[in-house]
C-alpha cells in the first residue's frame, strides 16, 4: 500500500513499504521531513509532477566500513594518482555533476532542483556532506549524503575520471567512523566493493542508536 502524505509531519510505518520499496507519495523537503525520514530509513528518490516519491527498501544494502574492499588495481592507481581529495569543498558542484547524469531508459536526472535546494539546506546545516576528488586542479569526481546519528546516508556520486568515485567512497569509510553507510538500493559496483544486504529492523537498529 501507497500512503499519500498531507502537511502533517509523519511518515507511516517503514515496513508498509511496497515490493520495490515504495512507502508514500507527497510531503515536501524541508529539513524536519528530511530528519525524520532518515532516521526512520526513508528517503526521497525522486519527484515525478511534483509529487516526492518516497522510499523504504527491504532489506537494506549498507557497506560497513571497516569491510570496504580495496582490489590490487584500485590500490596500484590509488599509489601513482595524482587525484586529490577535499570534503565539503565544493558540494553544490557535487551535487551539479551527480544531477547531469540521467537515469537508464529515462530523458531527465532525478535530481530536480527542488531536490538540489533541500540538500543544499541540509549542508548548510551540517547535515549533509559532499567528498571532492580533483585532478589538475578540475572536479573529477566525488559523492554527497546525509549524516547522521553517526551513519552515512549516500545519495549519488559521479565521476569523469575512471576510479574516481570510488577513490571518493574509500576516503568516507578509511578517514571516518560511521557506524555504517546507507547505499539504499543495490548495485554490482557497490557489491564489488563491499556492500551486502542486511535485515531491515537491523538497519534500523544501528542508525537509530
Amino acid at each position: 500500500m501507497v500512503f499519500q502524505l498531507s502537511e502533517e509531519l509523519i511518515f507511516p510505518n517503514p515496513k508498509y513499504a511496497d515490493e520495490t520499496g515504495l512507502l508514500a507519495i507527497g510531503g515536501d523537503l524541508s529539513v524536519n521531513r528530511l530528519l525524520l525520514a532518515y532516521t526512520n530509513g526513508i528517503f526521497p528518490w525522486f519527484e515525478d509532477q511534483g509529487d516526492i516519491f518516497w522510499y523504504a527498501p527491504q532489506p537494506r544494502f549498507v557497506l560497513f566500513p571497516k569491510q570496504v574492499k580495496v582490489h590490487k588495481s584500485m590500490q596500484k592507481w590509488m599509489d601513482k594518482t595524482t587525484c586529490t581529495i577535499t570534503e565539503n569543498k565544493a558540494f553544490e558542484q557535487v551535487i551539479q555533476n551527480c544531477a547531469a547524469i540521467k537515469r537508464t531508459q529515462e530523458d531527465s536526472t532525478w535530481i530536480s532542483n527542488q531536490f538540489k535546494q533541500a540538500y543544499m539546506r541540509l549542508h548548510e546545516l551540517g547535515f549533509a556532506k559532499s567528498i571532492e576528488i580533483w585532478q589538475n586542479n578540475k572536479l573529477v569526481g566525488g559523492l554527497y549524503g546525509v549524516q547522521l546519528n553517526n551513519c552515512f546516508f549516500g545519495e549519488s556520486m559521479f565521476h569523469t575520471v575512471s576510479n574516481a568515485s570510488k577513490l571518493a567512497l574509500i576516503h568516507l569509510c578509511k578517514r571516518h567512523q560511521y557506524k555504517l553507510i546507507d547505499c539504499q538500493t543495490h548495485t554490482p559496483h557497490l557489491e564489488f566493493m563491499g556492500a551486502e544486504f542486511i535485515d531491515f529492523d537491523d538497519f534500523l537498529e544501528i542508525i537509530q542508536q
